[in-house]
């Protein structure tokens, strides 16, 4: 089961402005935030700045923190936004009585209804019964799975 990693960069842009002095270039701090599999903190450290050094300027690494996830669904046929679905499992113990299983997963799409479509296609095949509870947009522009060779991939 992959251990996923939310991390930051932080860097400046210039960011031309307009007032009554004519125009001003004024330095604005951009903070993006990306998905890495990986096995500790520090790799986690690593691969943000293996993935991220060549498309982007001098940048600093901010916060990195685990993200509890069961499950990534990517999808090929677009939507470069991802959503942070809440699934509720129900179930019952040996005892009999129900039990709740919570599960927070990722899907991409373009909006949120079609992250609820794509969701409920992707768990069609789980014979347990669910719900779907919360759908929330989540800043994660890009997402490194773990790939075995070392070379990071992006899946989007």
């Amino acid at each position: 089961m992959p251990t996923w990693y939310q991390g930051s960069i932080k860097y400046q842009k210039e960011e031309i402005v307009t007032d009554r002095q004519g125009d001003q270039v004024k330095m604005k701090t951009i903070t993006e935030f990306y998905l890495l599999d990986a096995v500790s903190y520090t790799d986690a450290e690593a691969r943000l700045y293996q993935e991220t050094a060549d498309n982007t300027p001098e940048f600093t690494v901010g916060k990195i923190s685990k993200m509890k996830l069961a499950d990534v669904f990517f999808i090929d046929e677009g939507g470069e936004t991802w959503y942070k679905c809440k699934v509720v499992f129900t179930t019952e113990d040996d005892k009999g009585r129900e039990k709740k299983l919570v599960n927070l997963m990722l899907i991409n799409a373009e909006s949120v209804k079609q992250a609820y479509e794509r969701l409920e296609t992707s768990l069609k095949r789980i014979l347990m019964p669910y719900e779907i509870t919360d759908i929330n947009r989540t800043p994660i522009l890009d997402i490194f799975p773990y790939e075995e060779n070392g070379e990071g991939n992006s899946d989007t």
